[in-house]
């Protein structure tokens, strides 16, 4: 599979999971629903799609910001027709990152960014901006919440994107071996290391190596290994929480070896304590197979047999059977979700209230 497919077909697979978002401009109930949704070109334009429900005819003004919070609503970058629910944002800039308010005939407006971001050397970079929750109306702010997988190879393009973005706070989710044999690179933000090791990581890299570890081994590995979050790391995620606490650590990184997996659960657990809907929990947690270079890691698995290549994939993909499994585990063990939050990872009614305010609007 070419990597230009890939990416058409993950362009295509990210529109269609994209959330429905419900505009609100006072409390009427004749508000239409409107969906929308960003994503970069390989040159580096924004190309901006939205739908209508019931369609609306009119007029659609683009602005555009570096700052989500902040647009100058004076000067337009664009208009198009709002039936024809698509525009693109020109430009050959590769390296700094564009938010987008639409206003919708100047009555309702949605602003929007490009969840994934395109790095050279980290994978899975992206942010969880743009989330709702379907009941409150109160959605994710954009530009607060990243996450990535490690920044150990930083290019110099690389730093610089990261630069562009304003961390503050990384929260590295790599265990003591794994941080040594593999620094984290950037320095320009305030790293927080809170190990959550991979057991028996080094046994499973030479059972493959050695044929002796099959996919469904590989299954059985990811499986057990998600549970020991629940069981005997509830206390690391409970203090990473905390960084999320504090308004001056923002914008925070989260990041682990590939981003998938105990990023993964982290932001999971972010995303409940913002009352975020479980399916949509699930499709950010889901993302990553859309967000990992297959093609990259396809060529380190080349010579190896076909079981060994099956085994890896199993390994450095997520499925929705790990995150049903820890679910059932956190139920299992507390009951109910909201109280794996509150005993299990100590965040406090008042506690998520906090994060509510810092993380929605």
């Amino acid at each position: 599979m070419s990597y230009m497919y890939a990416r058409k077909m993950m362009l295509i697979r990210i529109f269609s999971l994209f959330t429905c978002v419900t505009l609100l401009a006072g409390c009427s109930s004749n508000n239409p629903e409107i969906r929308a949704l960003c994503l970069r070109d390989d040159i580096g334009n924004y190309i901006l799609k939205w739908e209508t429900e019931p369609q609306i005819e009119g007029v659609l003004k683009m602005y555009v910001s570096d700052d989500p919070e902040t647009f100058n609503k004076s000067i337009p970058v664009g208009y198009a027709n709002i039936k024809d629910g698509v525009t693109t944002y020109i430009t050959n800039d590769n390296m700094s990152r564009k938010y987008f308010l639409l206003s919708f005939n100047d009555k309702y407006f949605k602003t929007i960014g490009a969840r994934i971001i395109g790095m050279d050397s980290i994978q899975n970079v992206r942010e969880i901006g743009g989330y709702e929750n379907t009941h409150t109306h109160k959605m994710t702010r954009w530009g607060k919440v990243y996450r990535s997988g490690q920044l150990s190879s930083l290019s110099e393009w690389d730093s610089i994107r990261l630069d562009n973005l304003h961390i503050k706070t990384i929260i590295d989710l790599r265990g003591n071996d794994e941080v040594a044999t593999s620094p984290l690179r950037y320095t320009n933000a305030n790293i927080v290391h809170i190990p959550i090791p991979i057991k028996n990581i080094d046994n499973v890299v030479t059972r493959i190596k050695e044929d002796r570890m099959r996919k469904g081994d590989g299954i059985l590995f990811m499986q057990d290994t998600y549970l020991q979050y629940v069981t005997d790391y509830s206390e690391q995620y409970a203090k990473a929480l905390e960084v999320f606490l504090d308004e001056d650590n923002y914008p925070i990184l989260i990041n682990c070896s590939m981003g998938k997996d105990r990023t993964g659960y982290l932001t999971a657990m972010l995303l409940y304590a913002l009352g975020m809907p479980e399916e949509t929990v699930t499709r950010d947690y889901l993302l990553s197979n859309e967000n990992i270079n297959i093609v990259h890691l396809a060529g380190l698995a080349r010579d190896l047999n076909t079981n060994a290549q099956e085994t890896i994939t199993a390994l450095v993909t997520v499925n929705e059977g790990l995150i049903d499994l820890v679910m059932k585990r956190i139920r299992k063990d507390y009951g109910s979700v909201d109280k794996y939050l509150s005993k299990g990872l100590h965040l406090t009614e008042k506690k998520q209230n906090k994060l509510k305010d810092i993380l929605l609007y």
